[in-house]
């Protein structure tokens, strides 16, 4: 990859990592108090999941992805294709990308939508390198998991875990 391509990939993660933060503490200060009682409680529930996808993969990483001893979570060596990746190749993005959703129903104000709309944007992009990362860290192996799980849509990825099982 091109040197300027891998100089630009902090600055989308610090961009993202910058708004969702700001959209977090604009969540407390500026919240629409004529906003849907509704779509806060479905905000809510969304942070829930948003939570659960956050935390699984560390716990599956660490137990199946042969991280070396020391290294955090991220560092894996083998292609984990079970659990939570067995139905979407980026559960954390999902889970940040959620957080991003949740806010915007909660607070259901135009700065944190606008803010939460760009984080969702710059996350699904880290979503798009993470792919080529995993090409180039695992070959083949990695481009035949793209073809059976999908990137971040969950409903598609367990369609799909069922009628693969269903198929065994």
């Amino acid at each position: 990859m091109k040197q300027w391509k891998r100089s630009i990939w902090p600055f989308i993660w610090g961009a993202m990592s910058v708004l969702t933060a700001s959209q977090v503490i604009a969540s407390f200060f500026l919240h629409s108090r004529l906003g849907l009682v509704s779509l806060r409680n479905v905000g809510w529930i969304i942070l829930w999941v948003a939570g659960f996808l956050g935390v699984i993969p560390i716990i599956t990483f660490h137990r199946k992805g042969g991280v070396p001893k020391g290294q955090e979570y991220v560092h894996t060596a083998v292609l984990v294709d079970s659990g939570i990746y067995a139905v979407v190749r980026h559960p954390q993005y999902l889970s940040f990308m959620l957080i991003n959703v949740g806010l915007m129903l909660i607070a259901q104000h135009w700065s944190v939508i606008a803010m939460g709309a760009v984080a969702v944007v710059l996350n699904y992009i880290i979503a798009l390198e993470a792919d080529r990362a995993g090409i180039e860290k695992f070959g083949d192996a990695y481009r035949r998991y793209m073809q059976k799980v999908p990137r971040m849509n969950f409903l598609l990825g367990l369609m799909r875990l069922l009628r693969r099982r269903k198929g065994e």
